[in-house]
């Protein structure tokens, strides 16, 4: 009963939600660029960022040292983690809400397989298409990701005409290990990009810099506002694709938006920092279980506690065993690995 009270308090003061969750993510942000072997004052950090990032005369000295570390590596790091997290919670919110099932993800789904696919391709072949030049990585991911979730689709309607949201987590599952053995082989063939694509595809945002970051706004942007125009259709289908028709929703139109926004964000993720399991479930899942499902604020809450979730989750693997630096995928595994067990085991007490 207490437990109950207290989601749906939170569920009814969404100014607490968003006070909690943008000190959640300004908190993780300083943390992340103040920490690392060179340690830095958190004030050091804010006037670094607002005098030398956002160009506001503070007249603060600083030392140009402090000043190359934040500007150069580890505020485009930063804000790349933040970004992709952002990406993978609002597809995940978006998936979860689609098919109305808390084990749905942009990894689960394949799509970020898919996404994945296409990048080692381009990363394979040196691909480079004209006119979009160093935007070929997120286009090529997002087309697979697109097209692998159309296959895992059209497979799950062949398996069952009704396509319950069971039989298509799994055909996601099977699509998204074939897709790894294809990758697995594509990997065996390389000789010097071997380093490269391994490294790339088990999740990082070393070494990237702001080329990274420019690249990944645009996808992110872009899949968010047709998400977010989209959040009363995600809230009609959570009722059922009949209720949501009788509400006036054109299925088609609005189904098709849902699943191109939430691929170009998990296609834009997986392009700048490679495979990054867990967050797209496990932040949105938690997220609704504090703050309810409705997708007006689910979407843009689940945004900002993954984008601190994963600048927190990009310092430990840097600062845990430092100097190695582990891959952020190897963090994120660890902790959405019992989270997903956990949430299996709920579903099954409830569906006894």
């Amino acid at each position: 009963m207490r437990q109950s009270f207290i989601q749906r308090y939170l569920a009814n003061n969404h100014f607490i939600a968003y006070t909690a969750v943008l000190i959640f993510c300004f908190t993780a942000f300083i943390i992340s660029i103040g920490k690392g072997s060179v340690e830095l004052p958190f004030s050091t950090v804010i006037h670094i960022v607002l005098q030398e990032g956002l160009h506001i005369p503070l007249n603060a000295v600083l030392d140009p040292m402090h000043v190359n570390i934040v500007m150069e590596i580890r505020l485009p790091r930063t804000l790349l983690a933040m970004m992709v997290g952002a990406c993978l919670a609002v597809a995940g919110a978006a998936f979860q809400g689609f098919l109305k099932n808390p084990l749905a993800d942009p990894y689960t789904l394949g799509v970020s397989s898919g996404a994945a696919v296409g990048a080692v391709v381009v990363l394979f072949f040196g691909i480079s298409l004209p006119i979009i030049g160093q935007f070929t990585l997120p286009f090529v991911s997002i087309i697979s990701g697109f097209l692998t979730l159309f296959l895992v689709i059209g497979f799950a309607r062949i398996v069952q005409r009704s396509m319950s949201a069971e039989t298509i987590i799994l055909a996601g599952i099977i699509f998204s290990s074939f897709l790894g053995a294809f990758i697995s082989l594509m990997i065996s063939l390389t000789g010097d990009e071997l380093r490269q694509i391994i490294n790339w595809l088990m999740g990082s945002v070393a070494m990237r810099g702001w080329p990274y970051v420019y690249m990944i706004v645009p996808c992110f942007l872009i899949g968010f506002i047709m998400l977010f125009f989209n959040r009363h259709e995600l809230n009609a289908l959570a009722f059922g694709e009949e209720t949501a028709r009788q509400l006036g929703v054109n299925l088609k139109v609005r189904k098709l938006t849902i699943l191109l926004g939430a691929t170009i964000v998990t296609g834009g993720a997986v392009a700048v920092s490679g495979t990054i399991g867990f967050v797209g479930l496990v932040i949105p899942h938690l997220t609704r279980l504090l703050w309810g499902s409705d997708h007006k604020h689910l979407i843009p809450l689940s945004m900002f506690v993954g984008a601190g979730f994963l600048a927190l989750t990009d310092l430990t693997a840097r600062t845990v065993l430092a100097p190695t630096e582990l891959p952020i995928g190897v963090i994120t595994a660890i902790i959405g690995g019992p989270v997903f067990a956990l949430i299996l085991l709920k579903q099954r007490k409830i569906g006894r």
